[in-house]
């Protein structure tokens, strides 16, 4: 796999953050060149005094995002286990619509909860979602078959499902159709990441079955908070995480949340190449913009599985940012104190609300 040019690479007192996040709009998977810039974003506090570095923007200016007519709404509106598939009673979602004037349909924030793949639920996500839903964004937390209920690629394929429901279903709930961005974290990362190299084709992740399959499952942004990226190369980048030693979590043996969901051990399952999300870039017709957070004390997803796709990203010219914070393990706080705003003014620009 090509990895990023050495002067992409920011080391700043134990920090690296890898950037190119290029502000687009996104207008159902096309973007349109405009005037160019740099600017950054300030140092943030993290946990322990430590600071990330600043990220560095780079490339286009956002073009205009031709938006539809919305529905107005005099207050926010919850609705809780709306059904977007009929295969399993797992196959709903919480839906956040914000407050709206109605004079223009509002961009749409896809959550995905973590929990190693066999277990969480969409009330996870319900804080970061009232976050979302006050910057002015609908918000659909979704819910999925674990690896309990449905072997892989099942819960991936509700997760694409859930995509082409929303944009079905558009237009009574006031969504803007073109604007579509994943938000995981940790498994829901990986869903993230999925949605993003795949959305626009099909692939294992796609079942007709589930319904809307006329509608399109892309998505156009993408945030991924230490999500895994390809099975494979998780056990041999945990050795580099010092922080970690004998406490790394161990995914090739057959006991492992990963190999619980694909069914085979990952270290000898033929499954295991099909989830390495930089496989698809190759063949996605339109990649939006990413955005990657990871902590480099991370004992159970490695920081490596977020760097490995950032520079996948980079190799295939998609704009992106990767944050890592130091000292930062697994869903660890710092992450909603440090990279929640960064990440909501991400979306607002890719999104163009």
């Amino acid at each position: 796999m090509s990895t990023r040019a050495a002067h992409h690479r920011l080391p700043i007192t134990g920090v690296l953050v890898l950037s190119a996040l290029v502000l687009v709009a996104v207008a159902c998977g096309s973007s349109t060149p405009a005037a160019t810039g740099t600017t950054s974003v300030p140092a943030t506090a993290v946990a322990g005094g430590a600071t990330t570095a600043p990220a560095t923007t780079r490339g286009t200016a956002p073009t205009p995002v031709a938006v539809g007519t919305g529905v107005a709404r005099a207050a926010a509106q919850t609705t809780r286990s709306v059904a977007y598939a009929t295969a399993s009673p797992s196959e709903t979602l919480d839906l956040y619509l914000p407050a709206s004037d109605g004079s223009r349909a509002v961009p749409v924030v896809v959550l995905i909860h973590g929990g190693a793949f066999q277990s969480g639920d969409a009330s996870m996500e319900a804080t970061l979602a009232q976050a979302l839903v006050e910057q002015g964004f609908a918000v659909a937390a979704v819910d999925y078959r674990l690896s309990g209920e449905a072997p892989y690629p099942a819960g991936a394929q509700d997760v694409k499902a859930a995509v082409r429901w929303l944009r079905a279903n558009a237009a009574t709930y006031g969504l803007d159709a073109a604007r579509f961005a994943a938000f995981g974290q940790s498994a829901g990362g990986w869903m993230a990441n999925m949605l993003g190299a795949t959305g626009d084709q099909a692939t294992l992740f796609d079942d007709p079955a589930l319904g809307h399959a006329d509608q399109s499952a892309a998505v156009q942004a993408v945030v991924s908070w230490y999500g895994p990226s390809d099975f494979a190369t998780m056990d041999e980048q945990a050795k580099a995480v010092t922080a970690c030693g004998a406490a790394s979590q161990v995914h090739g043996v057959a006991s492992s949340p990963e190999s619980l969901w694909l069914g085979e051990a990952v270290a000898t399952s033929s499954k295991t190449a099909s989830t390495d999300i930089a496989s698809y870039l190759a063949t996605a017709t339109s990649i939006p913009p990413w955005y990657l957070a990871h902590g480099d004390a991370d004992c159970n997803v490695p920081g490596g599985q977020s760097l490995e796709l950032d520079q996948a990203l980079a190799a295939a010219g998609v704009q992106a940012t990767y944050v890592v914070l130091p000292g930062a393990r697994h869903a660890d706080p710092a992450f909603d104190r440090t990279q929640t705003q960064p990440t909501i003014e991400f979306l607002k620009t890719a999104l163009g609300g």
